[in-house]
């Protein structure tokens, strides 16, 4: 995968201003959840009888090469690998090379269950090169509305890391974050829309959370055939001193070999003063295996049997 807009987050992470005690943090995480829980009517739609969970192919939901998601979910019971090489030039001086991985799998029609690891980070400024695992993240993506004529796809998700990476070199934090993300997908005239607001809770040295808040808006289009651009502006508020806003931009070519393997490569560029560099990277999505496929078989023959009486 592309570096990790978690990685992003907490590159830098100085004392700042941190948000006074942890029953405050409480309290703006759920309010953050009040302000995404879904109309009536989508509520509805999720909890009642779901259709389309049974897919006649196998076909890969890419996550890659932006860094927004889509509000679309891996196919039910589908286990699906994304995972890309990234050559990074976070300031003058610095360079980062790492490989990152996303593990999803379909566990129920609009649940997805996600794992986004960095396998090796290696970094090289004035005192050397360092290497170290990076983090991990553990979390879930919920669909909650599919796009009809008046709205778009829509869904939640939470992610927390579990921070594996050295703390030693500014590599990791050694402290654990959270990120909360409203997604929205939405086809319009052959051009695809992925927009995301993430609120961003980050551990600091004192155990309380800096926060922030992320917000990107991918698009792509079918260039030929197999081949497609897609381009991505995006930006964060300010963590604190160490760590401030910025605007960056992401263009990339995707081409599937396969409905089921999906390669891509491009590059990233910040436009303004605190945002990445430069950002190469390339890499793959592969849907490996339906881990469902007695169930299918079965509520197929099912579905059979009460068509014949």
């Amino acid at each position: 995968m592309r570096k990790s807009r978690f990685t992003r987050a907490v590159i830098c992470t100085g004392r700042g201003t941190v948000l006074g005690q942890r029953s405050a943090v409480s309290l703006r995480v759920v309010a953050l959840l009040c302000c995404l829980v879904p109309t009536q009517c989508a509520v509805g739609q999720w909890m009642g009888k779901q259709t389309g969970c049974y897919a006649d192919s196998i076909a890969a939901n890419p996550n890659r090469p932006t860094v927004s998601n889509p509000a679309h979910v891996t196919q039910f019971g589908v286990l699906e690998l994304e995972y890309g090489l990234d050559h990074t030039w976070p300031q003058k001086g610095t360079s980062q090379t790492s490989g990152n991985g996303l593990l999803k799998f379909g566990l129920l029609c609009d649940i997805e269950f996600r794992w986004n690891t960095t396998s090796f980070l290696s970094q090289t400024d004035a005192t050397g090169t360092h290497t170290t695992f990076g983090d991990n993240w553990l979390g879930t993506e919920i669909r909650f509305h599919r796009q009809t004529t008046w709205l778009p796809t829509m869904a939640f998700s939470y992610s927390v890391k579990i921070p594996t990476a050295s703390s030693e070199n500014g590599l990791g934090t050694g402290r654990v974050d959270h990120s909360f993300t409203f997604g929205a997908s939405e086809t319009v005239a052959h051009f695809t829309f992925d927009f995301n607001f993430t609120q961003f809770l980050i551990g600091q040295p004192s155990g309380y959370f800096d926060q922030n808040q992320q917000m990107t808006l991918a698009f792509s289009h079918v260039i030929y055939q197999r081949l497609q651009f897609a381009g991505e502006f995006y930006g964060q508020t300010q963590l604190n001193s160490a760590a401030p806003g910025f605007v960056s931009s992401l263009w990339a070519l995707t081409y599937a070999v396969s409905p089921r393997l999906v390669i891509d490569g491009g590059f990233e560029a910040g436009l303004t003063s605190g945002g990445p560099h430069r950002h190469a990277f390339g890499g793959i999505t592969y849907s490996i295996a339906n881990l469902y496929p007695g169930w299918r078989r079965k509520r197929a023959s099912t579905s059979g049997s009460s068509r014949d009486q």
